[in-house]
């Protein structure tokens, strides 16, 4: 299942730590797509809307991408596997999450990691125009990925995936982003999810108690005030035992390659263990030595490492 030509990830030696090589690329990198994106919006089943970015050439190969916690289709990993998506003959289709575009969204739903409904939007939206429609996710897209297609009703078209710096479990990843080392990453992520959260409570005043939002310090104390009771989960608890998406991998129907780094800096021991996929007949877990978390970064090259295997799988 693996590329034929896959040989383990070496950072540059500049780049010597998970954390280099998380900031790094996150903070510093610059990509220019290929072409600007064709955009489109489209309705959900409840009355709001998805914002959808396209790359196309009239091929009949399309790579759906979700992006990470806070990201969205103009982040530089998501326009680097854009860019070499197209290089090789693939059209291409990014997408923001519910909260995720400029515009606020119209219902109370905002986006999570296990919103799985939203990607079968996206992936119904596309598959009428599309023979083979290929899936790569990023960290929460790549839970979001693997969720989805250990559920049922999948379309047909949908050949493979491959997803990168996926928290398997979401409980131990939240905890850890808690933990000193990784207080500025939290810090970052809970500083806009507050400002989201903010805005949503204007257009729905008591949808949550916005007294105990601007106390809130972790991501794990985020899920349980805002996240789980707006999407229906009693807590932060039954919310990430329902949607970590180790407990969907044994359902997976189709080739799926789960590439995570032994240094990435969010993941945790029990994250970093392949034998969650033993009972996975399609799905290869990979561990590399090196990466960080959606890293992998390469110096004066236009593509990164994971760009180069994610387009090598889909083409094998």
């Amino acid at each position: 299942m693996m590329p034929q030509n896959f040989k383990s990830y070496q950072p540059p030696k500049l780049l010597f730590t998970g954390h280099l090589q998380t900031i790094y690329p996150a903070l510093l990198r610059q990509v220019k797509l290929i072409k600007p994106y064709l955009n489109e919006r489209i309705a959900t089943s409840d009355a709001d809307f998805l914002d959808l970015f396209w790359l196309k050439q009239k091929s009949n190969q399309l790579v759906i991408i979700s992006h990470g916690l806070e990201g969205d289709a103009n982040r530089a990993y998501i326009k680097g596997m854009a860019n070499v998506h197209y290089h090789h003959g693939f059209d291409v289709l990014a997408w923001n999450y519910r909260g995720c575009s400029p515009q606020l969204n119209i219902t109370k739903s905002m986006y999570h990691s296990g919103a799985t409904a939203d990607l079968m939007c996206v992936v119904s939206h596309a598959s009428t125009h599309y023979d083979q429609i290929y899936l790569v996710g990023f960290s929460l897209g790549a839970n979001l990925t693997l969720k989805f297609l250990g559920e049922s009703g999948v379309p047909n078209q949908v050949k493979k995936a491959c997803v990168f710096a996926a928290p398997l479990d979401l409980k131990s990843a939240s905890v850890n982003l808690s933990i000193t080392k990784n207080y500025l990453y939290e810090l970052r992520f809970i500083n806009s999810l507050k400002k989201k959260a903010t805005a949503k409570h204007t257009q729905f005043p008591g949808l949550f108690d916005l007294k105990k939002l601007q106390k809130i310090r972790t991501i794990y104390e985020f899920d349980d005030l805002v996240t789980a009771p707006i999407h229906g989960f009693k807590d932060a608890e039954e919310y990430y035992t329902k949607c970590s998406s180790k407990h969907f991998l044994n359902r997976i129907q189709i080739p799926t390659i789960i590439l995570n780094a032994l240094n990435d800096p969010f993941l945790t021991p029990e994250i970093l263990n392949t034998h969650l996929a033993d009972q996975s007949k399609e799905v290869n877990y990979q561990i590399t030595k090196a990466g960080g978390h959606c890293g992998y970064p390469s110096f004066n090259k236009p593509f990164y490492w994971t760009e180069h295997f994610a387009v090598d799988f889909f083409k094998s």
